[in-house]
């Protein structure tokens, strides 16, 4: 087992290596011709070099090409709001010129013609596209290569492992991911990184495989929560804005759910301890139960992710069968030919339901704390943890964040998640930026 000192997410000092700078830092940096966007790549290439033969977090990667586009873009006198950030893409998400190969043999090779939405926005604010990370097949079940950075022996999580892995690692500051159940918040929670999964809808998805149209959104990895902000606005075309400070004490709703039973007792007692010290700090924290309604999410969601992610992977199952994991073939795939469409379109209604249902819980709150994961990340590589956790979120559409703020009986990451209510995504920013400097003391 190896482990490696990582960045807490506090904000480094003026001379700390550029492996450990927020994107923030680099893109005012690159900006200001303080920095170039050849020794940024160059920094965070070296990273790689060192540690990606035990972390693997990386399915395409070419070094070459990378520093040729940072000297092109020196040259070019590049700026913008992610001036000369490297960032790296999940790769379901299409790249005209990296292969694109979803973690299946039934794409190896894949050569897309044009870039998904996310990637064409990023590198028009001037972001240089490092590589493809790894993800789980088809962002599902079965696991792919990539390792814990911290823990060599256990799960990144998925389906986003590499890109969680990778800016836990520091081999880039920003990822992007995707999530239909837990695919950014847990393995957000097992790397020690930021965490976001925006309201559903607000990031456009042209160019990403789809597996649950009704789920799906992007996911952002960063060091800080204002990096999670600025990647946020450029994937929205929009000029970035500042996050503002909480004008009045934050109402916090702790919201354990009827999951809290699948928590270790380790994640617990953090949990508790986080709604008494954030309290303490000033916020006004009460407990939150959700409606009866809710126990039945985590079935619903079930058949609706699987009745659309079968129905989306005809061609796949008609032509190459043979090429789909048993993982995939014998759960999500088993699960949605199974399922009829009376069967999915009462799912789904129940789903529309508690969403409806969960408005009324925000009129007393700005945000809910609640746990993103079981615990630590599980010692093995063969499967991506507990995704349970998220389901509720995940299905209600609502903004949910991964704050790194704990350490777990082994020592390694545990996250903090903070939710707020649909559309109101800057007011998760602000309380997870004032939640953060509590909790991370």
């Amino acid at each position: 087992m190896t482990k490696s000192a990582h960045n807490t997410g506090a904000s480094p000092s003026s001379n700390a290596p550029i492996q450990n700078l927020t994107a923030t830092e680099i893109a005012a940096a690159v900006n200001a011709r303080t920095l170039t966007c050849e020794t940024v790549v160059r920094a965070f290439l070296e990273r790689i070099a060192a540690r990606e033969a035990e972390v693997m977090a990386w399915e395409y990667l070419d070094a070459d090409q990378v520093i040729a586009k940072a000297r092109a873009m020196d040259a070019a006198g590049v700026s913008g709001a992610l001036a000369g950030v490297p960032f790296g893409i999940k790769d379901i998400i299409d790249t005209c010129d990296m292969p694109t190969q979803m973690g299946s043999p039934i794409y190896k090779g894949h050569r897309p013609k044009g870039d998904a939405a996310c990637v064409a926005l990023a590198r028009k604010a001037g972001g240089i596209l490092l590589g493809k990370t790894v993800t789980t097949e088809f962002a599902n079940r079965h696991p792919g290569k990539t390792h814990n950075p911290f823990d060599f022996t256990r799960t990144p999580g998925g389906s986003s492992s590499g890109s969680a892995a990778a800016v836990g690692d520091h081999m880039v500051p920003l990822a992007i991911g995707t999530q239909t159940t837990a695919s950014t918040i847990r393995p957000a929670s097992f790397c020690g990184t930021f965490g976001y999964r925006p309201t559903h809808g607000d990031l456009r998805c042209v160019g990403v495989k789809e597996a649950s149209g009704s789920l799906d959104t992007l996911g952002l990895f960063a060091h800080s929560v204002d990096d999670i902000a600025l990647f946020r606005d450029v994937l929205t075309g929009s000029a970035p804005v500042a996050i503002a400070e909480p004008v009045r004490p934050l109402r916090i709703g702790y919201c354990r759910t009827h999951l809290w039973p699948q928590l270790e007792a380790h994640t617990q007692a953090l949990m508790e301890d986080a709604a008494q010290r954030l309290a303490r700090a000033g916020a006004e924290v009460k407990d939150v139960t959700l409606p009866a309604d809710f126990e039945g999410i985590e079935n619903a969601h079930r058949w609706v992710s699987s009745f659309e992610f079968s129905r989306n992977f005809t061609w796949e199952i008609e032509n190459h069968w043979n090429e789909i994991s048993e993982t995939l073939r014998n759960n999500r795939l088993k699960d949605g030919l199974s399922c009829s469409f009376e069967q999915y379109r009462e799912a789904r209604e129940l789903l529309a339901r508690c969403r409806l249902l969960l408005d009324p819980v925000f009129e007393d709150y700005d945000v809910l704390l609640t746990a993103p994961a079981t615990g630590e990340a599980p010692v093995g590589l063969n499967k991506t943890g507990n995704a349970a956790l998220c389901v509720i979120w995940t299905s209600t559409h609502v903004p949910a964040m991964t704050l790194p703020v704990f350490k777990g009986p082994h020592g390694l990451p545990i996250g903090a998640q903070l939710i707020a209510r649909r559309n109101a995504d800057r007011t998760l920013f602000s309380a997870a930026r004032w939640a953060w400097r509590v909790l991370s003391q």
